[in-house]
């Protein structure tokens, strides 16, 4: 069964989590912290593996505000798994869902519970939100433990201020999200300094029926070095893009709009990129399934105007190409782990030798228990870089990356093996010198 949680309850688990009035959070004090891991050390508490990235969850402060749970290190301790998953919203904000599962005793037994994000909500506000959301949804499994009698479950007459979602006839702009950015970086010592500025703003409005994004965004860098001989050496980058992307719903697996982007670059040698056209996708699964599995084809077909700094390889100083690109991508996010791979096809329509072949994937997956073998890579043939400058490139521009290298191909790999053991849990949180270190105590 599928819900959206949006905190219209508290409920009291060993810890008080609410006050009297709606959205004030009591901290556990420590005879109850110890009250919570007396009952886990006694192994009358219910076991969760919590399966979430660290990016997005705080294992620290899910360990302090839900004590009366054990922690297993494994799934294969654990009775209920739970399988945090993320997606962006159309608002700006973030949908996760809760997957717990059951195992063991309780194989059969699964629910999912949903908490969105708003783009304004504070890294603190989304934090508690998760901890709720975690919360609520182990009472079903707790109940069946000797910790079910400590239960103490209260309903809030008020709900918290902003919970409740806001139809479009209610929301004066009309479902539309916009963010805006701009930072600067400055920095240098004696015979070096940097100076960089970026910015960015977006729009969008997104419904079960239509998506709208645009944005737009730039990056300027300029750096200077004094070299051994006394000379001094200037290095100027720029980069910026404008993007729009419209997407019609068509039943549960097509979809169908169309993409359109003007860009510059001094890395790849154009003072103007526009590119446009239609697109439709395919999606084997239902999109409501797009945070536990997808298969996606996407096709895209259009013109591309460009407008060159440098005279080209191809004695091009602008020129407008027909192009299309095909990308197949596929992921899976289960509990034994996640598997994502992307191919990515584009080419020139009037010269399909000048083409490029993108290939990567990823690879996380428990192979037995404590193990995991995380793998991630990619490989490419580059037969497109139609942008090249005839002049060629300096070994400043080179040792700067300032301009594109002519390649024929990309390749990249990236692989990792972690094994945990020893003690089936770890609850106890213990924050003292992290600084230096963490669990390591390394201070140098």
């Amino acid at each position: 069964m599928r819900r959206s949680l949006y905190a219209c309850a508290a409920i009291l688990v060993a810890t008080p989590l609410c006050a009297s009035k709606a959205g004030a959070v009591q901290v556990p004090d420590s005879a109850q912290v110890a009250a919570d891991s007396a009952l886990a050390a006694a192994g009358q508490a219910l076991s969760v593996f919590l399966d979430c990235e660290r990016r997005v969850c705080d294992f620290d402060h899910f360990r302090r505000e839900v004590g009366f749970v054990n922690y297993a290190r494994d799934r294969q301790d654990a009775e209920v798994h739970v399988l945090v998953t993320t997606q962006e919203t159309g608002g700006g904000g973030d949908e996760y869902t809760f997957a717990f599962i059951g195992l063991g005793d309780l194989e059969g037994r699964g629910d999912t519970l949903v908490h969105v994000s708003r783009p304004d909500d504070t890294d603190a506000e989304i934090r508690d939100a998760l901890v709720q959301t975690f919360r609520l949804g182990l009472i079903p499994y707790v109940a069946r433990t000797p910790t079910g009698r400590l239960l103490d479950i209260r309903y809030l007459a008020e709900p918290i201020a902003g919970a409740q979602q806001v139809g479009a006839d209610e929301d004066p702009w009309d479902l539309w999200s916009f963010r805006a950015r701009i930072s600067g970086e400055f920095e240098g010592e004696e015979r070096q300094t940097s100076t960089s500025y970026d910015a960015s703003f977006s729009a969008n409005r997104t419904t079960e029926a239509l998506k709208i994004d645009l944005g737009t965004r730039g990056e300027w860098e300029n750096e200077s070095f004094e070299l051994n001989d006394g000379s001094t050496l200037t290095s100027f980058t720029r980069e910026w893009d404008v993007d729009g992307l419209i997407v019609f719903s068509i039943g549960d697996h097509w979809s169908t709009g169309a993409l359109t982007s003007v860009t510059a670059s001094t890395q790849l040698n154009q003072d103007l990129a526009v590119r446009a056209g239609p697109a439709i996708e395919y999606n084997i699964f239902p999109y409501a399934e797009s945070t536990r599995k997808q298969l996606t084809f996407l096709y895209q077909i259009g013109m591309a105007y460009f407008d060159y700094e440098q005279i080209t390889l191809f004695d091009k100083t602008m020129e407008t190409r027909p192009e299309n690109s095909l990308d197949i991508a596929a992921s899976v996010n289960q509990p034994w782990g996640e598997i994502s791979g992307r191919l990515e096809a584009s080419a020139f329509l009037d010269d399909w030798s000048q083409h490029r072949i993108d290939l990567s994937g990823r690879v996380e997956v428990r192979i037995f228990r404590g193990l995991s073998l995380d793998v991630s890579g990619g490989i490419a043939r580059v037969k497109d870089q139609i942008y090249l400058s005839a002049a060629g490139v300096s070994d400043e521009d080179i040792l700067l990356e300032r301009r594109q290298l002519g390649t024929d191909f990309e390749y990249s790999f990236d692989f990792g093996l972690s094994f945990n053991f020893g003690s089936r849990f770890n609850n106890v949180v213990n924050p003292r010198m992290r600084l230096f270190g963490g669990g390591g105590g390394n201070f140098f």
